[in-house]
């Protein structure tokens, strides 16, 4: 069912939100200080591109690094991203069928506005990062 579920998305708007987090990913990459912020949006983006199945979950080891690295990626590209979902959420939610897609990019939405300290794991592993 995940299979089918995440062809459908990728149809409908995860190829399309891939593309704005690979866009955002070169730019940030193109100066050195920029490079982490490059890599979390690559790694967003792939999860974008093939969701279900996945979910995210707090790193344990994240500390003010990150949280310093959040409001630098909301204000550099966290709020584009964001307002990606957004508005495909709300395109998809105009269709019976596209509802379930909907929710779904509106659940990306915190993971697009603060990445940093998170981690994408397989929901038959959500705890993977317990650090024991």
């Amino acid at each position: 069912m995940k299979t089918i579920l995440n062809v459908i998305w990728l149809v409908l708007s995860g190829f399309w939100l891939f593309l704005g987090y690979l866009a955002a990913g070169v730019l940030l990459c193109i100066t050195i200080i920029g490079i982490p912020f490059g890599i979390a949006a690559f790694r967003i983006g792939v999860y974008a591109l093939w969701p279900f199945g996945y979910t995210t979950v707090e790193r344990r080891d994240a500390g003010a690094p990150s949280c310093i690295g959040n409001v630098l990626w909301l204000i550099l590209a966290g709020w584009w991203l964001a307002l990606g979902h957004i508005v495909t959420g709300l395109l998809l939610c105009i269709t019976i069928i596209g509802i379930p897609f909907g929710i779904a990019n509106f659940k990306l939405i915190p993971v697009s506005l603060f990445p940093l300290g998170r981690e994408i794991v397989s929901t038959d592993k959500p705890f993977a990062s317990s650090g024991w």
